[in-house]
């Protein structure tokens, strides 16, 4: 029998008000989530690794425009696109990650070529950009990240000191990072996060996607887990790995561990959004404390799941 296999993709949580989805935005949200989702766990199903599984998901919802990650990331105060992305493979450890980038169509593979073409695991700004020169990546044009709302959004707060997590209750938002989890047949896993930031901001801010053990954390031994919310709480509760170390030294269940570590480590800091994870089991967790998370799920053990609202 072969071991069972799994994916969970996330396109972001946060206050998704009902009454301000409609149901062509609804209906295009779940259909990209689909696509993600299915594109990912077909490779899977064919034998491929956790890690290309969740790179392939993740680069799908790059692509979209409603999610904040690749094509339809957030405007920075200076108007310019700045990205984030990580990756990491549970069975060997391995871990790749670029923050602070520019005109790069798939964050996500460039992650990769990290994690597998450098001796480093973390690249950030000119730096990044440089190695991906060497891998002959082509640069994008910045009209290719142009979204009418993203810029009205930006257009609304520009020139002020405020700056809007995408997942914010103020407005009618897309919300947030992406990201994928995976289980394949031989039992290792895989997590992958993909980010445009916050609206308006400065500095050179990075939130919590692209840290490895805070957004982003894969460890055969435990789970594999991509965060989404409020960063600056993600970071200070070391999210991804405190799910691990929950798993790891206390004996918890994967559907304990996350939810500890969402229900109540992360609302006793006042931090809000979710997770997804997996186990070598095939498990699956997506638990979130806000009114909704974009996710899906599908898995050899149990039925396709893809969701938008707490249900």
């Amino acid at each position: 029998m072969t071991q069972a296999f799994s994916l969970a993709i996330h396109g972001g949580a946060g206050t998704l008000v009902k009454g301000q989805m409609t149901a062509e935005k609804e209906s295009a949200y779940k259909k990209a989530l689909e696509l993600a989702l299915d594109s990912g766990y077909t490779l899977l199903k064919e034998g491929a690794t956790a890690v290309d599984a969740v790179e392939k998901a993740v680069s799908i919802l790059e692509d979209s425009p409603l999610f904040n990650a690749g094509k339809g990331s957030v405007f920075t105060a200076e108007g310019s696109h700045e990205m984030d992305a990580a990756i990491m493979n549970g069975k060997t450890l391995d871990a790749g990650a670029v923050s602070l980038i520019q005109g790069i169509k798939n964050p996500i593979a460039l992650a990769r070529d990290v994690m597998e073409k450098s001796d480093h695991i973390f690249l950030a700004g000119e730096g990044a950009m440089k190695f991906a020169e060497s891998l002959h990546y082509s640069v994008e044009d910045a009209s290719y990240f142009y979204d009418e709302f993203r810029y009205r959004q930006w257009q609304e707060i520009k020139g002020t000191d405020s700056f809007q997590l995408d997942h914010s209750s103020k407005k009618d938002s897309k919300f947030g990072t992406v990201g994928a989890v995976a289980c394949d047949q031989h039992g290792n896993l895989a997590a992958a996060t993909s980010t445009g930031g916050m609206t308006n901001k400065r500095f050179g801010r990075v939130g919590d996607s692209p840290m490895i053990g805070v957004g982003n954390y894969a460890n055969n031994k435990t789970c594999a887990v991509s965060c989404t919310g409020s960063g600056e709480f993600f970071i200070k509760a070391v999210v991804a790995y405190d799910v691990s170390c929950l798993m790891e030294y206390k004996g918890l269940s994967l559907i304990e561990a996350t939810s500890e570590v969402i229900h109540k480590r992360l609302l006793d800091i006042g931090g809000d959004g979710g997770l997804i994870a997996v186990d070598t089991d095939g498990n699956i967790a997506m638990p979130f404390n806000t009114e909704g998370m974009y996710r899906g799920s599908n898995s050899s053990l149990g039925k396709k799941i893809i969701s938008i609202y707490g249900d």
